[in-house]
């Protein structure tokens, strides 16, 4: 994969969260704080600034059919896996033309269409559903395969030891990518996580994993490119583990009181559009190509906040709509 259609998947990344942070305000009210009325993005954000290289290089290697699962920061994986801009601007701003006409928003991001079953608030959910679709595909016969996007904060629950199990014990055609920004919310991972840590317990487990630096897009992208390529041999479940740090809080309201500002300081020269960049001067990639690439991603997003902002909000009555019901009667 070229390095810079990966910069291009990544600027298109950040720009949509850039935006979406700046329109949040905040957006949620945190410990009492008050929520602004200015806000166009509500609810809880959480976003994937400075990790940006993980999504990039793993959807680069994605088919269409291949399906995704994701965390709670799952804008990223959703563009990189083919979403549209424009309809993803719409369902943070809850409207009807909205990947989820509205009623998903942030958190529970979806797009059927290119395959991403959908963001999770759950911690670790996103692993029993990827098994599950992987699960059906390999009973249908389908050669496609699932890709799970999880956190660090994911490895120490349930779902991560009863997915990998029946991954390995039923050899499906899943990629697991743990998403390691070092923090489980607001808390040091490593001052929660026995052991030596998710690659041990994977292995463990019988799925094979490899580390890789996750700031670094080109190795990134090497490594999902050939375990990606074993696990549609038949090869069974793979697991990567991806060591990245966010430059941002938790979520939009967070002021990140309790992380060292010196972490920060790391994160920031880390950062793997920073890294890319460099990389692509050094190979004699043009100022003015670089400049290129932003200005469409920049047109790219005011088309998007333009569509959205156009979009009409949904009539009170739809959110009745797609929702199951047991036994007859009206329950409204």
């Amino acid at each position: 994969m070229e390095l810079l259609s990966l910069y291009r998947s990544m600027a298109r990344i950040r720009a949509f969260e850039l935006a979406a942070e700046e329109l949040s305000l905040g957006g949620v009210a945190v410990l009492g704080q008050h929520i602004d009325e200015r806000a166009k993005v509500r609810g809880p954000l959480h976003g994937s600034i400075g990790q940006e290289a993980v999504a990039a290089g793993v959807c680069a290697h994605l088919e269409r059919d291949d399906l995704l699962t994701s965390s709670h920061r799952g804008h990223g994986h959703t563009l990189a896996k083919g979403a549209d801009m424009r309809r993803m601007m719409a369902e943070l701003f809850g409207r009807r033309d909205g990947t989820n006409a509205g009623k998903g928003g942030s958190m529970h991001i979806a797009d059927f269409s290119v395959g991403m079953l959908g963001a999770n608030g759950i911690v670790g959910a996103g692993l029993a559903i990827a098994c599950g679709a992987a699960q059906a595909m390999k009973f249908q016969r389908r050669p496609n395969i699932a890709v799970c996007f999880f956190g660090d904060g994911a490895v120490n629950r349930g779902p991560f030891l009863e997915a990998l199990n029946w991954a390995a014990l039923f050899k499906l055609p899943v990629l697991f990518v743990c998403e390691d920004n070092r923090w489980s919310s607001t808390s040091s991972t490593h001052e929660l996580t026995a052991g030596p840590g998710v690659v041990a317990r994977s292995t463990a487990l019988g799925v094979p994993a490899e580390r890789v630096d996750g700031n670094d897009v080109e190795a990134l992208c090497s490594l999902a490119e050939r375990l990606v390529r074993e696990i549609r041999a038949g090869e069974g479940p793979r697991l990567m583990h991806a060591l990245t740090r966010r430059m941002r809080g938790h979520l939009s309201a967070d002021k990140q009181a309790y992380r060292d500002p010196t972490d920060i300081e790391i994160a920031t020269k880390e950062e793997p559009m920073l890294r890319a960049r460099r990389r692509l001067l050094e190979m004699g990639t043009s100022q003015a190509q670089l400049d290129l690439v932003n200005e469409e991603v920049s047109r790219e997003l005011q088309e998007a906040l333009a569509f959205a902002e156009a979009s009409p909000m949904p009539a009170g009555m739809e959110a009745f709509a797609d929702v199951q019901t047991l036994g007859g009667g009206t329950w409204y």
